[in-house]
């Protein structure tokens, strides 16, 4: 029985939560799944997977060998890729995550264009706005739209910048008055972005130098679409990345604000874990990215 097919029978029974999972994804029965990681355990001389009539558990010696074997298999996996397809054409499984809003506005076509061309590559793309650690987790490639703080065990390159607007509805402006300078905010409902860095103050910058200003929270989000349908509808005042906004502004259901006065841009980026460097499908997916939203094309993030 091969060791390294023990371990990936093992990993498969993990990210299943079960063995007849696993065995059905595998095409193997759960008997025989089984029997793998009891073979996968005597060696070890240890308890990988805690057992229950309603789910399989890693043991906390299981979670700390399926951690480091993830990146062992994918390492193997891509080394099996490059040598049989002599690394001009990216195979297996890439698991992606992205904050909801631009994956499903914008990241979701991309993905399926690189699909499109790679179609040996299978995506697994999870969206959450929630910020997430690729190691711990697994991801192969995180998109974020920030300015994350990058361990040294990750690799951040830069797809593209967008820039965020200060904005609110024509009847928000109409009822409540539009400010003109960015000391004014203190009197007006504001949607703020749960996760922003700053609190509960918003740093402008204008012809008058660099303002922080404490605002008024009507209202706080970790997902800039509940912001933007808040302000649609005259809760408040909201700074939004204009690859949420564009079409409100357009349509006027939105008004930009503040104009002289802008929130400093920020950086969609690709991290990723430095044992992915070499990954062929990963280096291909993300300069696609950087390709597809960078320069000219970073116009498809401010639309």
């Amino acid at each position: 029985m091969d060791k390294f097919e023990c371990i990936r029978v093992f990993r498969q029974v993990v990210e299943s939560n079960g063995f007849a999972a696993a065995g059905r994804k595998m095409g193997l029965s759960r008997s025989t799944v089984n029997k793998y990681v009891a073979r996968l355990e005597n060696e070890l001389g240890t308890q990988l997977l805690a057992r229950s009539t309603r789910r399989v558990s890693p043991t906390e010696a299981g979670q700390v060998f399926y951690d480091r074997c993830l990146g062992i298999l994918n390492d193997l996996e891509e080394a099996i890729s490059a040598v049989s397809e002599f690394q001009e054409k990216p195979r297996g499984r890439l698991r992606v995550n992205a904050p909801m809003s631009f994956g499903t506005l914008h990241l979701s076509k991309a993905v399926a264009a690189f699909m499109k061309l790679h179609e040996k590559v299978h995506i697994e793309l999870d969206l959450s706005d929630r910020f997430i650690d690729p190691i711990e987790e697994g991801f192969d490639v995180t998109i974020r739209i920030s300015e994350p703080q990058v361990s040294t065990s990750l690799i951040k390159r830069e797809i593209a910048r967008t820039r965020r607007v200060i904005c609110a509805s024509p009847n928000y402006l109409e009822k409540h008055g539009e400010p003109q300078h960015p000391r004014d905010l203190h009197e007006h409902r504001c949607l703020q972005y749960g996760y922003h860095t700053t609190g509960s103050h918003w740093q402008l910058t204008g012809p008058d130098g660099a303002h922080s200003i404490p605002i008024t929270c009507a209202m706080r989000s970790n997902n800039g679409e509940v912001l933007r349908d808040a302000a649609v509808l005259d809760q408040g005042i909201a700074i939004l990345p204009t690859f949420i906004a564009a079409r409100d502004l357009e349509s006027d259901r939105l008004r930009e604000i503040l104009h002289a006065y802008q929130p400093h841009d920020v950086t969609i980026c690709a991290i990723y874990p430095r044992h992915r460097h070499l990954s062929t499908k990963v280096q291909m997916f993300v300069q696609f990215m950087i390709d597809r939203f960078s320069g000219n094309a970073s116009r498809e993030t401010n639309q």
